[in-house]
């Protein structure tokens, strides 16, 4: 089987894990159909079409401060990284940002023909922490899971960060981005 993916240049490896630059319109489908399912009702877009999915990674690929990546292993997408900086983004206004914070959004895709592997959120996990924090130079990571999202703060939690305070990450109205406001869990996972 060939990899589509594999002119695409990785910004990092780890294992068996790359970390592709996002290519919205190259990847629309596959976030389309990820986003699209009731697992990541979280992310806000499950109504979206496919062409409004892409349009949001475009405007966000605009961006200085917010990134997209796609994670790849053996030629399958197998996640979606966010990056982000806290202050620039409404977290920000949440928490006291200290200098080497970046945020984080992870978005695993849907198991496969086989059904959920054993470890394997915990090895993608890991392939994001260290493109993350050493990759980066990065001195904390920070995440923001929606309080009910339960799984996603387990996860989280089991993979070494710390329970911050709960928040509400206030509601943005802008021409190209809505949020609406958002009751979130924050965690913390520094680096050793």
């Amino acid at each position: 089987m060939s990899d589509p993916y594999a002119t695409r240049g990785a910004v990092h490896e780890t294992g068996a894990v790359r970390v592709l630059p996002l290519d919205a319109h190259a990847d629309a489908d596959v976030l389309h159909r990820w986003v699209r399912e009731e697992r990541a009702a979280f992310w806000g877009m499950n109504g979206l079409t496919r062409d409004q999915v892409a349009e949001i990674y475009a405007h966000m690929d605009t961006l200085d401060t917010h990134h997209a990546f796609l994670l790849v292993r053996d030629g399958e997408p197998v996640g979606l990284l966010q990056t982000y900086e806290p202050e620039a983004d409404r977290v920000g206004d949440c928490y006291e940002v200290r200098d080497g914070d970046i945020g984080v959004h992870v978005l695993l895709a849907p198991p496969g023909e086989g059904g959920a592997r054993s470890g394997w959120s915990a090895q993608l996990l890991d392939a994001v922490v260290s493109y993350v924090l050493p990759g980066l130079g990065r001195r904390r990571v920070v995440v923001d899971p929606d309080v009910r999202n339960e799984k996603a703060i387990a996860r989280f939690l089991r993979q070494g960060f710390v329970a911050g305070e709960s928040v509400t990450l206030p509601e943005i109205d802008l021409p190209d981005v809505y949020l609406p406001e958002k009751k979130a869990q924050l965690a913390f996972l520094e680096r050793e």
